[in-house]
This record gives C-alpha cells, sequence and structure tokens, in this order.
C-alpha cells in the first residue's frame, strides 16, 4: 500500500537538487560531500538534467513552490548550469508565483564572485555558510575561508538577493554563555531576517568523532549546551527572530518554505547524487558516490539506488517526528486522518506532558514548550502511540542509556 497516492497527486510541490562536490571535506560534516580534482562541469549539467526529467515524468501536473540547490558546495556550479536546471523545472513542472529558489553558499571570494550570475541564473535566496566570526574557531572547523571574508560574502549576497540567510555554528568546545552571546548579538545586527543556529554535533563517521574518541577535543556538555539553546532561544526572541524550527529563526513571513515542506511533511522531489526524495507516498534515495550515480544513470536513465513505498506507519511516525520539530506543532488527529490510522500518538501520555510543562495542546494540536524541545527526543518517544514505531523505539534505547 502506497499511502496517501491519489490525495497527494494534486499538492504542491517542491525540488532539491544535490551538487556534491567541495573543495575540502568538513571534519564536522556527514553530508554527502565529495572532493575531486576536476569536475566536468557540461557531463554534470547533463546528468542532473536527465535525473530530473526522470523525476518529472513521475510528477505530472504539480505546482512547484521551492528549489533548493544543496550539497556539497552549489556555489561551486557554473551559474550556466543553476539557469539551465530552473529553466527545465519550469518547462516539467508549472511554477507558483513567489517561488523561492535556494542556493547554499561557502562566503570564500571565489565563489562570492558568482553572486551576481547566480542571481541572472534565477536564485532569489541564498543560505551562506558563515558558521563563526572567529579566525580560531573557523579553522578547528575545518572552514576555508577567514572571518573577513565572510562578512565581505554576506554584504556581496546582500546586494545581488532579496533573501539572505546565514548559518552559525555554537557549542564548540570552550564556549560559554558570555561568549556565545557576544556571537549572537553580533549576528542578530547584520541585517538577515532568517538565521540557521546549529549546536555542534559529533556525527558517527566524521572526523570529528575520530578526534573525540583520541580524545584530542571534548564536547561540551549536556547542561552547557542546553544552557546556550535556552540563551539562544530568548535572544533570537527578544531581536524579533524567534524559533520557528528547533534550529532556524526568522522573521514573521521570512521562513525557509522549502525546508517547511520537509517538516510539513510535504512532496518533495529530490536529484543529483546522494539526494533523498518523498513523493506518492515513496521514498527515494540516490547513489552518493558521484561515479556511481553517473554509472546508474547510464544503466537506468536515473541515479536512484532505492526506490519503496512508505507504510501508513512509516508515514504516519515520519510526519510525527517532523512535525514537532516546529513550534507550530501537529495537528496529530489531522496526521492520524492522512496515513488511515486510528491515532498516531498516546493521549494519556501527551496530557501528562502537558502536566510537565514539555507540551501544550490545543484540541488535536500538539505544539512543544521551549522546554520540551531540549528534551524533544524523549517526547517523540514517549508520546507515539505504536511500540514498534521509530519514536518509540528510540525511547526505550534513551531509558536503557539512562539506566
Amino acid at each position: 500500500m502506497t499511502l496517501g497516492k491519489n490525495a497527494e497527486a494534486s499538492e504542491p510541490l517542491a525540488l532539491y537538487i544535490h551538487w556534491p562536490f567541495c573543495v575540502s571535506k568538513c571534519p564536522y560534516c556527514d553530508f554527502n560531500s565529495h572532493v575531486r580534482a576536476n569536475i566536468d562541469q557540461e557531463a554534470w549539467r547533463a546528468a542532473i538534467l536527465a535525473d530530473l526529467a526522470h523525476e518529472a515524468k513521475l510528477l505530472p501536473g504539480r505546482e512547484l513552490t521551492s528549489i533548493f540547490f544543496g550539497g556539497g558546495t552549489p556555489s561551486l556550479m557554473d551559474p550556466a548550469t543553476v539557469a539551465a536546471l530552473i529553466e527545465a523545472a519550469g518547462k516539467h513542472w508549472s511554477i507558483a508565483d513567489k517561488i523561492e529558489i535556494t542556493l547554499e553558499a561557502n562566503p570564500n571570494s571565489v565563489e562570492a564572485e558568482r553572486f551576481a550570475d547566480l542571481a541572472s541564473a534565477g536564485i532569489n535566496r541564498v543560505s551562506l555558510g558563515l558558521q563563526s566570526f572567529d579566525n580560531r574557531s573557523l579553522a578547528f572547523l575545518g572552514r576555508a575561508h577567514s572571518a573577513r571574508e565572510g562578512f565581505a560574502a554576506l554584504s556581496t549576497a546582500q546586494k545581488h538577493f532579496g533573501r539572505v540567510s546565514f548559518d552559525l555554528i555554537y557549542g564548540l568546545p570552550g564556549d560559554t554563555e558570555d561568549s556565545w552571546s557576544v556571537t549572537l548579538a553580533q549576528a542578530l545586527t547584520l541585517g538577515t531576517r532568517h538565521l540557521s543556529l546549529y549546536q555542534l554535533t559529533i556525527e558517527a563517521g566524521t572526523r570529528f568523532a575520530s578526534m573525540v574518541a583520541r580524545r584530542e577535543f571534548e564536547p561540551l556538555d549536556a547542561d552547557a549546551a542546553a544552557a546556550l539553546y535556552e540563551l539562544t532561544d530568548a535572544m533570537t526572541l527578544e531581536a524579533g527572530l524567534p524559533a520557528y524550527e528547533i534550529s532556524n529563526h526568522a522573521r514573521p513571513g521570512q521562513e525557509s518554505l522549502h525546508n517547511l515542506t520537509y517538516w510539513r511533511y510535504g512532496d518533495y522531489a529530490g536529484v543529483g547524487p546522494g539526494a533523498h526524495g518523498r513523493r506518492l507516498g515513496m521514498r527515494t534515495v540516490r547513489h552518493k558516490k558521484p561515479e556511481n550515480f553517473l554509472g546508474g544513470l547510464k544503466r537506468n536513465g536515473h541515479g536512484i539506488v532505492e526506490e519503496a513505498p512508505l507504510s501508513p506507519l512509516e508515514g504516519a511516525d515520519e510526519a510525527l517526528v517532523m512535525g514537532l520539530r516546529l513550534t507550530e506543532g501537529i495537528d496529530a488527529v489531522a496526521i492520524a486522518e492522512r496515513f488511515g490510522r486510528e491515532a498516531i500518538v498516546d493521549w494519556k501520555k501527551v496530557d501528562r506532558l502537558v502536566a510537565f510543562g514539555h507540551l501544550e495542546r490545543n484540541g488535536s494540536r500538539i505544539v512543544p514548550t521551549a522546554a520540551g524541545r531540549l528534551v524533544l527526543d524523549h517526547i517523540l518517544g514517549a508520546i507515539a502511540r505504536d511500540e514498534d514505531s521509530t519514536s518509540a523505539v528510540a525511547a526505550r534505547r534513551l531509558e536503557s542509556a539512562a539506566a
């Protein structure tokens, strides 16, 4: 059974395009990124266009509300490739009047020089990976730009794009409430209407994970990290950029439309090496390694390595997990009805967490409080109705670890 296939066929669509290449691999990064000495831009333009055409055949008649170029480092793409992909998307689907077209960019000077051409290609929103304003922190994070280059790139981006966001990473070893408050206060003066503020997470398989295992540095402890999160929440709210998702903050109306599609569990097509997609009740995964992606495309006419139906349990569980990342929360009854389930949460446990101050409830709508967002993994597992759900399994794992 594929869930919601007929109902979702008329729904809006988002498009994710993955550019897998980087100049270097950052030690904290677990994204699908690869370093190659030479990149044939024309060959990759043709490849991703072909992969896009495959998705379009499966999704006729949809309206495209957003396009997101991620990576990797998509600001390394030839602007002509960006323009060709945007043009092709417009031929495959109808385009929403206020379509959001975002590109992730690094702030080194070489890439910033492309901003005018990228704007001409059709990009109207840029997400800039500043990560820090401190050169020592940038070196620790393995970033290839300086603080000065970061500020210059931000200024250039604001000249060329109507909407600009930037990322910062906090919770580095040695970060304190005083040091982070100075950085965040500076960030809030820089004129952007959207900020992505991520706590440093040590992901398995990264160079940082190996360094921690060798005790080359010690991550910030949980209490200190929680204090920084609460400080972030308070400062951004006071400045008029409240959190609308755990790590994302925006002035009202400036939220990322593309990412809201993910979190609200809408359909999105994913093309390019390593891209994930979710459409018509199916999940899709492309080959990660660029060479394998090209091989699959040559054999099959697409880069898909995995395509499988989402069961009603999987879909409902994922919609619960994704939706509770948002400060708007979820309508639990609507999700249950969408996936043909009696219920997706245990309402007695929901009400218990309301009493504890971790959730708010208005009828069938459940909203995590600021305190609840600090322990969201536990909440998700605690309220999940089905014992075999991803959320419930995660909760039991957390309880075992605590014991």
